[in-house]
């Protein structure tokens, strides 16, 4: 649930919930889910009239989040409005804005928002202010999108200003343009990643006394790094104390190193949440927050609490987790309301008795020493025991072993691995090795759902022993919203490690000048294989006969409540939650109506049935609620992922439908998934959606080296990946255009077969029946650059071919995958065409180079300008050919031509445009330097201009050098003399 400490200083990473999330609940059990809402109207007992428009709104949310790839499910806070309702766990490092947020909690009334508006959103528009709510549009230049129609951020009682970045600024605006709107607003979320933009919208908020719910977060948005933007709000205006409603108040992210005192004089403030700041000491008055149910200090620098915290009468949860708490204090036994206390990763050594009075309290102790000694200061160094820096070795590509002493060394590897071995680990100086291996999937299994992010890592020896443990950090690739593992390999299967995540060192990066590499590291006390792999995040807990809760950490809103004597013996249970894309499921399904909750993956050992129904709890589909569900077309799928297939058990089940969340009891564990859909064959299109959403879009590419047409490049690439790879290639091969779509499935196995006159060597152990074998991963770059020839009878150029191949055929391979296959092998991917030039008497290829005939342009008088010349000047032009080439004359159609003829090969392309242009001035008479000097300025290249002048005033000199040797100067002086 928390994230792990090691990532509490490398907050880039977007897949460190790696915890899990159990909370122990002896002998109680919950009835149903209570929709808790505060109470904002006394008229209606806080709940405002639900509203089927706030789906769009939400689903559309949903989806900005997922094109900005930074979309991460966090967890909500209730606000309780009787002794039963469940408050839910806070969230803990994910955006604001998530389908099972507070603010969709609290208000369910929401207008729907255009579509239109979010292909638009990155352009400009003028500011329309109107006072219709239905019809106004706004273009908040800045902060916000053009086109945006009022409902989108506005409604009666709701605006959400933290969609966008900077998206804060546009709160003063509203205030200065529709005032009377905004006076009644009751909920109001505000990203703080923007300083200017946060100043003017907290000057805003003492006119908004109606708030019940502020939200005021850091993390809501990423930069190009992919890492978190941190909130900068430092404090709030004394001012904000006039919010006498307010209820919901979450500062999360931000800078705080104090309670701001203006908290202290609210007082209906109920839900608090401070986590993720720099608080160092809470107020001592602290107590006067009557009011307050929840109250989250997750990850902040707290040493201790002070004794007015048990004043905190009504405090029903508290989550102080993450923090510097050497004890507690004794006060907190007054706190009879208390339910849920949450200490974790804390330095407690002892639990103040008085908890254990509390007879309903549940109690989160992990990571914390408790029971043992205090650790005792530190001793000053002497310098017989001073500490020693340790030893740093930078191999080479070409440098596969090393030697470690028994002193240690910090080993960088190539790529960006690294070896760090302590002191002591090692008796006698040892030779070590490593070696990076392709993946092979046949001794390279990975589990469903998981992606390999590394090549993977063998060192040598195997049989080695460390004294102590050496820590192993493998470099991989982003993921989004997943876990991160080490996995090891034992010569017979794989395992996966114990896994903490980290940046590499700044003084050894495998892109200089570039971002750290991004390690997986593990502690070992031997030699093996490892590799990194993503997964969708574990989360497991121990259920004993007393019951207890598991909530996942990457969807908080996925619960499973295990009643007391619901096993007899202990059992592990596994939970993971794969997120899905709801307009992926719709393209693919073809219903526009569909919609999903996560798939759910649950596991245990022993695998046995439980003696107690256990209870689950999921999220409804995205944009349903329970009061505009349609039942019938909601549909509970249990999936088998041995067979790979999936069974509607709705009508086995009692299916119960809240608000937020649908829940169900079962007896065992596998796979579960919650439908909204009007299809009739509900299994049918699970099945078949499930298997495309595990497969790729692939694309291929063959590419020549320019300077040698007989090494070729082969690579399969997921298709957002190939533009990129062929720009970067560009300089050394080329080749045909990529090939079209097709599908892969994560490690499958592919071939490449050559045809139509060309040949490899079949000596290759990566060759099987005369192709070359592939494995396809989807983070990785499958390549094979490899030789080829004439098949034996070709003579002259080869005009061949590379075609593709699907190794073994999946069993599970979806329909509509299979009939794109075609030809007589009825496996056929893709074919790329290639030439490959004659040979030559002595079997080299003869290279087609580019040849011009010789050039002289000008006269004796005005100067040449060679061939020579104008190659030079060719290799200064670079990006600027297209304009001189146009103002030197040349039509767009022999532009484009020279263009497609050379459109990997800059150089080349440069030249022929000169060349053209200089072959035409044979015949347009004197003066071609001249125009060429023009048409440089005219392109704003005056430094070529400049050049090709000094050129021909050079070639002038010589010239009359040339009649001077000869004693031809006195004669030309007096013709010239005579003529006058």
């Amino acid at each position: 649930m928390e994230r792990n400490s090691e990532e509490g200083a490398a907050t880039d990473e977007e897949d460190g919930d790696q915890t899990a999330g159990c909370i122990v609940k002896p002998g109680r059990t919950e009835d149903g889910e209570v929709e808790v809402t505060p109470a904002c109207n006394p008229s209606t007992g806080g709940v405002p009239d639900p509203s089927s428009e706030m789906l769009a709104l939400r689903l559309c949310r949903e989806l900005v989040h997922q094109d900005q790839e930074k979309s991460e499910t966090g967890a909500t806070s209730g606000v309780t409005s009787g002794s039963q309702a469940e408050v839910v766990e806070p969230e803990r490092d994910a955006p604001s804005v998530s389908p099972s947020s507070l603010v969709d909690t609290c208000d369910p009334s929401l207008s729907s928002l255009s579509s239109s508006y979010f292909s638009s959103r990155h352009h400009h528009a003028d500011f329309s202010p109107s006072s219709s709510s239905s019809s106004s549009v706004l273009s908040l230049t800045p902060p916000l999108p053009p086109s945006v129609e009022l409902p989108a951020v506005l409604t009666d009682t709701r605006l959400t200003l933290d969609v966008y970045q900077g998206g804060a600024a546009a709160l003063p605006l509203l205030w200065g343009s529709i005032p009377g709107q905004l006076r009644g607003l009751q909920y109001l979320r505000l990203g703080s990643e923007d300083k200017p933009a946060l100043d003017g919208a907290l000057d805003v908020l003492p006119h908004l006394t109606e708030l019940c719910s502020l939200a005021v977060r850091g993390h809501c948005f990423y930069d190009s790094q992919g890492d978190p933007l941190p909130g900068l709000l430092t404090t709030l205006p004394t001012s904000v104390s006039s919010l006498s409603h307010l209820v919901h108040l979450d500062l999360s992210f931000n800078q705080l190193s104090c309670l701001p005192s203006c908290l202290l004089s609210l007082p209906a403030l109920s839900i608090l949440l401070l986590c993720h700041n720099h608080l160092s000491a809470l107020p001592p008055d602290i107590g006067q927050l009557s009011s307050l149910t929840y109250l989250s200090l997750l990850g902040n620098e707290l040493v201790s609490l002070p004794p007015s915290v048990g004043q905190l009468e009504a405090l029903q949860t508290l989550d102080i987790s993450h923090n510097l708490l050497q004890q507690l204090p004794e006060s907190m036994g007054s706190l009879l309301a208390l339910r849920e206390l949450v200490i974790s990763s804390n330095d407690l050594r002892l639990i103040p008795h008085c908890l254990s009075l509390l007879s309903l309290l549940k109690i989160d102790v992990r990571d914390n020493p408790l029971g043992r000694p205090p650790t005792p200061p530190p001793l000053p160094p002497t310098p017989d025991h001073a500490e020693t820096k340790i030893q740093e070795l930078h191999l080479g590509f070409n440098q596969h072993s090393f030697c470690v002493s028994s002193a240690g060394c910090h080993a960088f590897l190539p790529g960006g691995a690294e070896l760090l071995f302590p002191p002591g680990c090692l008796v006698t100086t040892t030779r070590l090795k490593w070696v990076e291996k392709r993946p092979e999937r046949k001794w390279v299994w990975l589990e469903e759902h998981d992606i390999l992010l590394s090549r993977p890592l063998e060192l040598r020896p195997h049989g080695i022993t460390f004294l102590k443990p050496v820590e192993v950090c493998v470099p991989y690739h982003r993921t989004k919203r997943r876990q991160v593992v080490v996995q090891r390999f034992d010569g017979q299967s794989w395992s996966t490690l114990p896994t903490f995540l980290r940046r590499g060192s700044e003084r050894h990066s495998s892109h200089p000048g570039g971002s750290l590499a991004r390690l997986a590291c593990c502690s070992v006390s031997q030699f093996s294989w490892f590799m990194a792999v993503s997964r969708p995040v574990k989360d497991s807990c121990s259920v004993t006969p007393a019951g207890a809760l598991l909530v996942s950490s990457a969807d908080p809103g996925v619960k499973l409540h295990f009643p007391p004597d619901s096993t007899v013996q202990t059992r592990t249970i596994t939970l993971q939650v794969l997120q899905v894309s709801v307009s992926e499921v719709q393209a693919l399904c073809g219903d526009p109506q569909a919609t999903v909750s996560p798939l759910i993956c649950l596991s245990q050992t022993p695998s046995q049935h439980f003696l107690q129904p256990i209870k689950v709890q999921v999220p409804l589909p995205s944009g349903i609620t329970g009061h505009t569900v349609d039942t019938s077309c909601l549909h509970l799928l249990h999936g088998d992922p041995a067979a790979q297939t999936w069974t509607d058990i709705t009508s086995q089940v009692s299916l119960d439908v809240t608000h937020m969340y649908a829940i169900f009891y079962i007896t065992h564990f596998s796979w579960y998934w919650l439908w909204y859909t009007t299809s009739r064959c509900v299994g049918g299109v699970v099945r078949k959606v499930y298997q495309r959403l595990k497969q790729f879009k692939v694309q291929f590419l063959v590419l020549q080296r320019k300077t040698d047409p007989s090494q070729v490049m082969l690579q399969c690439l997921p298709a957002s990946k190939v533009d990129g790879r062929v720009e970067s290639l560009s300089a050394q091969y080329e080749g045909p255009q990529p090939s079209d779509l097709c599908d892969l499935l994560e490690g499958e196995q592919f071939f490449a077969g050559f045809e139509r006159g060309l040949d490899i060597s079949t000596e290759r152990p990566d060759c099987v029946a005369g192709r070359l074998c592939f494995v396809f991963y989807s983070s990785l770059k499958n390549l094979k650059e490899v030789y080829i020839c004439p098949a034996q009878g070709q003579k002259g150029p080869v005009r061949g071919q590379v075609s593709f191949y699907r190794g073994e055929i999946p069993s599970n391979l979806p329909e509509e995958v299979a009939r794109k296959r075609k030809g007589p092998d009825s496996q056929w991917l893709s074919t790329l065409p290639l030439r490959l030039p004659a040979l030559n008497s002595e079997n080299n290829f003869i290279m087609e180079e580019l040849k011009y005939p010789p050039l002289n342009l000008g006269d004796p008088e005005s100067g040449y300008l060679t061939e020579a010349n104008l190659l030079s000047i060719s290799l200064q032009i670079g990006q600027d050919w297209r304009v001189i080439g146009i103002n030197l004359g040349l039509s767009y159609q022999e532009l484009d031509r020279i263009q497609y003829k050379y459109r990997d090969n800059l150089g080349a392309l440069v030249l022929d445009m000169l060349f053209h242009w200089a072959r035409g001035q044979r015949n347009a008479g004197p003066g071609a330097a001249s125009r060429l000097v023009a048409a440089m300025i005219e392109s704003g290249r005056r430094d070529l201009a400049d050049e090709i002048e000094d050129i021909v005033s050079i070639g002038r000199r010589k010239y009359s050098e040339s009649l001077r040797r000869v004693g031809l100067e006195t004669e030309s002086s007096s013709l010239c003399e005579a003529q006058q």
